[in-house]
């Protein structure tokens, strides 16, 4: 009779924890996962917007919890875990590190180090720290039973070799190794962990981050024409996230590219830098 048991999907009922919550991809999480019956604890570095949409989801009939974090600083995001559990009354099941930001428009060489060292700070220590503190939490909740799932947004910008991007596309690599290899290290336990890797999706992403004007140009007009909703890549990414799956590409051209680059790197990364040419006024 157990093969006719309803599977338990990890993003339904969960008790969720999102970063970069006030806006985007994170606040289109954080309403998905309340419309899935999830409480939700939306953090994000600004707390009015993170505040918004909690009262939001509130709104709706949800259960949702305003908090600031600055995932750059370790001792935030262990605050967060600390507020989480208290407002759950027990561990998180699922948590998205989400918060990120953009950059680009210059050449190694170019970019100020200072631009490395805060898009480095926030996209890939913002997911490490995440990982650090609440890894450990969701596995130990495992072993009672729990299901647990790790969400890291990471970019097809993490295999994609995009010139003029480095600090951005090197940050998103980081993410999705650190996904990979905590999802080897917590196989069997439980929990499970999915790498988000979107191409162009319609968020303030490049409005907020450091982006050239010409870059920030061909962005909005590939955004414009190409971008999916937050909402679709939120609830696509969820459900791969049920489905126990590590990687979601929830556009074609992300599927495609990282086709193309697993299978011939050499002729895609000369092909990526051509093509950035002649797109570039």
């Amino acid at each position: 009779m157990g093969i006719f048991r309803p599977t338990r999907r990890r993003s339904h009922d969960a008790a969720a924890v999102i970063t970069g919550a006030g806006s985007g991809i994170g606040a289109a999480f954080a309403s998905e996962l309340a419309g899935r019956g999830g409480r939700v604890v939306c953090s994000d570095i600004d707390e009015i917007s993170a505040r918004a949409t909690a009262d939001a989801i509130i709104s709706q009939g949800g259960e949702a919890l305003a908090a600031r974090c600055d995932v750059s600083r370790i001792d935030d995001v262990a605050q967060l875990a600390e507020v989480a559990q208290d407002w759950f009354g027990g561990p998180p099941s699922v948590v998205v590190n989400n918060a990120g930001v953009g950059a680009g428009g210059t050449a190694i060489g170019e970019t100020d180090i200072d631009d490395w060292n805060w898009v480095l700070g926030i996209n890939l220590w913002g997911p490490i720290h995440g990982c650090h503190v609440f890894a450990p939490i969701l596995r130990e909740a495992a072993y009672s039973g729990q299901l647990g799932g790790i969400i890291n947004v990471a970019s097809a910008a993490a295999f994609g070799a995009a010139p003029g991007m480095a600090a951005y596309n090197v940050s998103k690599a980081g993410v999705l190794s650190l996904s990979e290899t905590l999802a080897a290290e917590l196989s069997g336990t439980g929990v499970s962990v999915t790498a988000l890797c979107p191409t162009f999706v319609k968020t303030n992403i490049v409005d907020s981050g450091r982006i050239t004007g010409k870059s920030t140009q061909l962005a909005d007009r590939l955004m414009r024409w190409t971008g999916f909703s937050p909402d679709r890549v939120a609830r696509a990414c969820l459900d791969t996230l049920d489905r126990g799956g590590l990687y979601c590409m929830p556009q074609p051209d992300a599927r495609i590219g990282w086709g193309i680059k697993r299978l011939t790197p050499t002729v895609y990364t000369r092909a990526a830098g051509l093509s950035t040419r002649f797109a570039t006024p």
